[in-house]
């Protein structure tokens, strides 16, 4: 029975889902990988050099720096493609799978140490990821940009995007000069909101580039330099924000808290633009988020358990501007998050 049913979930991807679950598996790959390359290459250089955390740039000169820096350009390309040929609720859970790559890299090449609950949480996200994977629904086929235009355009995705921007102006100019210095929130706020429509947006070129490829140009159409207007708009906020996150507080509370707000506002977003779920089954829904909420659980203890072997973090998540600065440096961030350096 147990057979019958993994087969039935085979053949339900279709090769569109199938090329976007390898794209994104390869991405996070790539992406885990670069992280620990790019820390050899800040070893490397800090040892003849001035570290990064202290304001050094010697890692620019640093050629492993630049190996690494190259490796995840290929893993965001990578990602990039994903969202032309799967669902967002398919590709975007799947960065968590970075995490673990990092995590096991540190542990054989870094020597560093691995809680025995951090393999646990690698573990789940592993089981989530895999659940997601099973019951994602399938991509929309879509035949030209236009199409995307007509569903971003729908009255459920406007009042969506109205209300995002709505709280982003909010958030930056009520609550950021208040509150931004102490309360994580705000600037994860901003990126998280801002990245769910940068998500959308990048679907909408990576079909546009897709199409094009096949045959049936696509840049003709204004929508999609407007789509790409959007992504270079949203991606430039993100970045911004993310820094003056990483700058005011520790990695290990922004990355998981980053993680859960970006992915599950991208879910929602992908929901009410492209409608995954329609066409599902309520049991379908359900395991969906189920696999969702183990990779988050998985996340969380591995960041946690990681606290727990480099020393305790306050309850805040505030640190001092000069172990923050260092910590940045040293620490292994949980996907694509650190743009920075």
């Amino acid at each position: 029975m147990a057979a019958h049913v993994w087969r039935d979930a085979y053949r339900g991807m279709s090769t569109d889902n199938i090329k976007g679950l390898i794209l994104a598996l390869s991405s996070s790959l790539f992406i885990g990988a670069s992280f620990i390359v790019k820390k050899k290459g800040l070893i490397k250089a800090g040892a003849s050099g001035t570290r990064a955390g202290v304001g050094g740039y010697s890692y620019l000169l640093e050629p492993l720096w630049w190996v690494g820096m190259t490796t995840m350009i290929v893993g965001e390309i990578a990602n990039f493609a994903a969202y032309a040929f799967a669902p967002a609720i398919l590709v975007t859970p799947l960065g968590a799978l970075s995490i673990i790559i990092s995590a096991v890299l540190a542990y054989i090449i870094l020597r560093e140490k691995l809680h025995i609950f951090g393999i646990l949480g690698c573990a789940l996200c592993v089981v989530g990821s895999t659940t997601i994977v099973l019951h994602a629904p399938q991509e929309r086929q879509m035949e030209s940009v236009t199409e995307v235009w007509d569903l971003a355009t729908e009255p459920a995705f406007v009042l969506y995007a109205v209300l995002v921007l709505m709280a982003v102006f909010m958030i930056v100019f009520c609550y950021i000069p208040i509150y931004g210095q102490t309360h994580i929130m705000c600037y994860i706020g901003v990126c998280s909101l801002v990245g769910s429509l940068s998500v959308m947006s990048v679907k909408a070129v990576g079909i546009a580039l897709k199409l094009t490829f096949s045959g049936m140009n696509q840049m003709v159409y204004p929508q999609t330099w407007v789509f790409t207007f959007i992504v270079l708009l949203c991606v430039i906020t993100q970045m911004n924000y993310l820094n003056k996150a990483l700058d005011t507080f520790n990695t290990a509370v922004v990355s998981p808290i980053y993680y859960t707000m970006f992915t599950s506002l991208t879910i929602l977003a992908s929901v009410i633009m492209f409608k995954d779920w329609d066409g599902q089954n309520p049991t379908q829904i359900v395991t969906e988020l189920c696999g969702f909420v183990t990779i988050l659980a998985g996340t969380f203890l591995l960041h946690k358990t990681k606290d727990m072997v480099d020393g305790p973090t306050s309850l805040s998540g505030r640190l001092p501007k000069r172990i923050t600065e260092e910590d940045d440096e040293d620490g292994i961030p949980l996907r694509r998050q650190d743009l920075s350096v």
